[in-house]
């Protein structure tokens, strides 16, 4: 065996320098070269492989053989300084000429080109149209780096072939930055804080903890609170189930110029309350019913720490507050159309209109006695109002029988999410209606999983049971994902890093510790399909709306998924939910990735809706291209086929698609009449499967004349009711 050259020298006078130079450590050092450093890291990082892989960590042996390897090939270049990031590479570079790929995977560095540094300070460069809702400012600047950063990590501790998923093209993991720290959005029952109080932090050591709210106006600002702390534990939307008519016991006997001004100010906090990821509003929903459902009609009010069930205070139930709960919801569709001080629109908390079974009657007896409130209609027409002038709210459509209305609870929320608990699938749901112990409903997503639909029928080459079986594979594929990701988020949760999700605040009556705030086994996993219609228009030739055949092979192959998704669920003891996901830029990401992939490229020209002639002259320039896959189940947004015809194709879709769809009703510049909207709107909630769906309005802001730009030529939408397809 040949001599090891050894890295100290002897000087003239006896002493000993390196013969290696100095290294510069990340954390600001200079300090002595030392091959053993090496060896001791290399022991210390690959013991992740145990975490990720289940894979042995290098022992000593290997670990001192590769540091020597290292040294070698340092000698061997003769540099004059050295740097931590530069052994580094050179560490992974010999991991990899050895075959040790996981080992390689976890010592490496993740991080980004100065360049790419930089054009993002400036606005430019890595995801710079990726999110409406980010602030052009430092703070997005910031969260940019960051994500950047944690996509890398994680897509480089996933095992290399479930990666390669989603780098492919074949999937598409949401919010791959908080992949590995954060569930994904959380719809929250209010009576928790007004029961406990606020704890921004969750543990009460880095912020001031707040008892019981025992005013309104401290009752709003801690709803308003509560959702921008909750952001910071989730990767998604944050909303509230039932805001209303818990919110209703705190408003009792108040005017309606102090209710609507409470209503004004829970809006304008959360429209100016920048401090969301990124330095963005929190993403905010609201459920609103124009009276109290009947299932809370009964059922003790909970707040001011304290449930009004006749023990802890004397029995008060929800529906004693008819009145305050018809107030709420006149006093912020008020707000709304109005607009701020510019006439803007407000974009948050998004109003979620339950449109449900128990008002499409009036209650007679109580409009009688109190003459002077609103009837529903007089509240329902409020909000076509709203969505004539800006199209702020969102449609929730309880009416089918599949939504299961009075059986349970239900909303829709973050984009077109759908949660719901009911009573034959929760042994505990009675006790969340009365808040017994502290029981309470908690419905969210754990994480988000898309699949390219199209690359699945590309696949398939004209097979439909090979197609059907492609897409199950993807599923195999994200149930996959999702162990990974509940495995790492196990970790998280012991490592105390979701402190408001897992708080249990102090009892206000007991003084003991409360009910944990989030129930993590509740939360259920996402599956998202994009391109259904371009996966059926390359399977037989033709889209969705295009034929009869094409339609039917887009239900069966939604159906052969929800079925799988079923059997994926019992076998894996998850809840497997099917969405279309709000997915337009992953829409345009597998676009782009099957024209860029020489084996589909040809596939995808044909069916890619967008500019292709331009995505085609500037491929290599950029994969920003203006093209895309239609989202979801939907009809291509370019189809000329009239709004019936739409409704007739995609509200089929919504009972298969249970995890969450939406139905868009687009305005243009047009601003119809509001009535016409609510007779065409509640036709389609009585004589379709639509769920949820949205009118959605084009609109210009002048910046420096302050109010809405208005055109002086604009189309002129004329709005009727129409022919609405019946249920299928």
């Amino acid at each position: 065996m040949a001599a090891r050259r050894e890295t100290r020298q002897l000087t003239f006078d006896g002493g000993f320098r390196p013969a290696l130079p100095p290294v510069r450590t990340t954390d600001g050092h200079i300090i002595e070269w030392d091959r053993n450093r090496i060896a001791e890291q290399i022991k210390k990082e690959t013991k992740l492989v145990e975490t990720f892989y289940g894979y042995e960590a290098a022992d000593d042996a290997t670990a001192q053989e590769i540091a020597r390897q290292v040294e070698q090939r340092i000698l061997s270049l003769g540099l004059k300084s050295l740097s931590g990031p530069l052994i580094r590479e050179i560490m992974n570079i010999t991991l990899l000429e050895k075959g040790m790929v996981q080992y390689r995977n976890v010592c490496t560095r993740v991080g980004t080109p100065v360049y790419d540094a930089h054009q993002i300070d400036v606005g430019k460069g890595f995801e710079a149209h990726d999110n409406a809702n980010l602030q052009e400012n430092a703070e997005t600047s910031h969260k940019k780096k960051a994500d950047k950063i944690s996509k890398e990590q994680y897509l480089l501790q996933l095992p290399p072939d479930l990666a390669d998923h989603h780098l492919f093209g074949e999937m598409h993991i949401h919010d791959l930055e908080y992949f590995g720290t954060r569930p994904f959005c959380q719809d929250w029952d209010l009576r928790y804080f007004f029961y406990y109080g606020l704890m921004p932090d969750g543990n009460g050591t880095k912020a001031s903890v707040a008892g019981p709210a025992k005013r309104a106006e401290v009752a709003i600002l801690h709803a308003v609170k509560a959702l921008g702390s909750a952001q910071t534990n989730f990767a998604g939307g944050q909303g509230y189930y039932n805001f209303l008519t818990f919110l209703a016991p705190y408003m009792e006997g108040m005017g309606y110029d102090e209710i609507k001004q409470n209503m004004q100010m829970f809006v304008y906090e959360m429209t100016q309350m920048m401090v969301a990821r990124g330095g963005q509003l929190v993403f905010s929903s609201v459920q609103l019913s124009p009276g109290v459902p009947a299932l809370w009609q009964d059922k003790p009010c909970v707040h001011k720490g304290k449930v009004w069930d006749g023990k802890q205070a004397p029995r008060r139930t929800y529906g004693e507050f008819e009145r305050e709960v018809r107030l709420l919801f006149k006093a912020l569709m008020d707000v709304m159309i109005e607009g701020d001080y510019w006439g803007k629109p407000f974009n948050f908390p998004k109003p979620e209109i339950s449109i449900e079974p128990d008002f499409m009657n009036e209650r007679e007896e109580f409009n009688r006695a109190h003459p002077d409130l609103p009837t529903f209609r007089d509240l329902y027409l409020m909000t076509f109002d709203l969505a004539s002038k800006f199209g702020t709210p969102y449609y929730d459509n309880q009416l089918p029988a599949y939504r299961g209305a009075g059986k349970g609870i239900s909303c829709y929320q973050c984009c077109a999410y759908q949660f719901s608990a009911v009573a034959d699938k929760d042994s505990e749901f009675d006790k969340k209606l009365v808040f017994d112990e502290g029981r309470h409903f908690s419905m969210g997503s754990w994480q988000v999983v898309s699949v390219n639909c199209p690359r699945a029928a590309y696949k398939a080459e004209g097979s439909d049971e090979r197609l059907f079986a492609e897409l199950r594979s993807l599923m195999d594929v994200a149930v996959d994902l999702f162990r990974i990701k509940r495995r790492w988020m196990d970790n998280i949760r012991a490592s105390g890093r979701m402190p408001f999700a897992m708080q249990r605040p102090k009892d206000p009556n007991t003084g003991e510790r409360g009910a944990i705030a989030v129930d993590l086994e509740g939360l259920v996993y996402t599956i998202g399909v994009v391109g259904v219609n371009e996966m059926v228009q390359h399977h037989t030739g033709q889209q969705t709306h295009e034929s009869k055949a094409a339609f039917r092979l887009a239900v069966r192959a939604m159906t052969e998924m929800e079925l799988y998704a079923r059997k994926l669920s019992e076998k894996n003891n998850m809840t497997l939910a099917l969405a279309r996901t709000p997915a337009e830029t992953t829409g345009q990401r597998f676009a782009v990735a099957d024209l860029i992939d020489k084996r589909y490229h040809n596939f995808a020209a044909k069916v890619i809706k967008g500019d292709l002639d331009y995505a085609l002259e500037n491929l290599g320039k950029t994969r920003d291209l203006p093209i895309y896959y239609t989202n979801g189940t939907h009809v291509a947004p370019g189809a000329d086929v009239p709004l019936t015809k739409r409704m007739e194709i995609e509200h089929v879709f919504f009972p298969i698609v249970d995890g969450g769809n939406i139905f868009h009703i687009w305005l243009g510049e047009a601003r119809p009449d509001p009535r016409g909207l609510m007779d065409m709107a509640m036709n389609l909630c009585r004589n379709t499967q639509i769920g949820y769906f949205a009118f959605t309005r084009d609109l210009t802001v002048s910046l420096r004349q302050f109010h809405e730009y208005r055109a002086d030529k604009r189309s002129i939408g004329e709005w009727v009711p129409g022919d609405i397809p019946a249920k299928v």
